[in-house]
Order: C-alpha cells, then structure tokens, then sequence
C-alpha cells in the first residue's frame, strides 16, 4: 500500500493481463480459421472469399472471440478490470484498422468486412468487460 491507501500499481500484470486477451482474440480466430480452410468450407489462403454467408460466419466467430478476449483481460486485471477490457478494444480497433487499411487494396473480400471488424473490436471488448462485472465478486 502507499501513502494514500491505494494499492500499487502492477504494470507488468496490467500489460499481461491485455496480452492474454489478444492473444485469445487473435489466437482463437487463426485456429477457426485453419480448421475451416482445413475441412474445405473456406477457400484455400490467399484466395478471395466473397460469399456473404462465410463472410458472416467469420464474423460471427471474430465477434464471440472479441467478447471472449475482453472477459479474460478483464479477469485478469490486477485491478479496473473494465479499462483493461476497453484498453484491448482500443488495440484491436487500432489492429484492425490498420489491417482495413493493408487488406482492402488486396481485394480479398469485401470492403466491408475489415470495417467492420475494426467497428466491433471495441463494443465486443466492453461486453466482456461487463460480462465479467456481472459474475465478478462484489
């Protein structure tokens, strides 16, 4: 404890705790993404996918593993867990911004799916961030 009856700060367990949630985000969505180009219902790497029903699936599962990753920042966290989960969103927003603004050029899909990926990352990161407050001790 401090002076002032705060409890130190913990940076290294701050930043671990983010980490641990990107990984999750970004780790999960690349072993979903395997799997599916693996079974054939993806096209093969590199290869345009357009279909809007595969687009969403992706989607779909990037979403759920947003939420996933802002829950386990949010667990995590030493303390504030809901800035660590907003902390993650706002990487991921950057992360996929900048993924938006490399990709879209490539004409790997459609324009929007990078936008919005980049429009989800923070909202998912806050419902796991809440979702981790609800069950949370008080």
């Amino acid at each position: 404890m401090t002076a002032t009856g705060t409890p130190p700060r913990r940076l290294g367990r701050s930043t671990g705790a983010v980490l641990c949630g990107f990984v999750a985000v970004v780790g999960l969505s690349l072993v979903t993404d395997q799997v599916l180009h693996t079974l054939h219902v993806y096209p093969p790497w590199g290869e345009p996918m357009y279909a809007t029903g595969l687009i969403c699936l992706a989607l779909g599962y990037r979403i759920l593993y947003g939420v996933l990753g802002g829950y386990v920042a949010a667990r995590l966290a030493p303390r504030n867990p809901m800035r660590h989960a907003l902390v993650l969103g706002t990487v991921g927003l950057v992360v996929s911004a900048a993924g938006a603004i490399a990709t879209i050029p490539m004409q790997l899909g459609p324009v929007w799916y990078p936008i919005v990926l980049a429009l989800t990352a923070l909202p998912c990161a806050w419902l796991g961030g809440v979702l981790y407050r609800r069950e949370a001790p008080a």
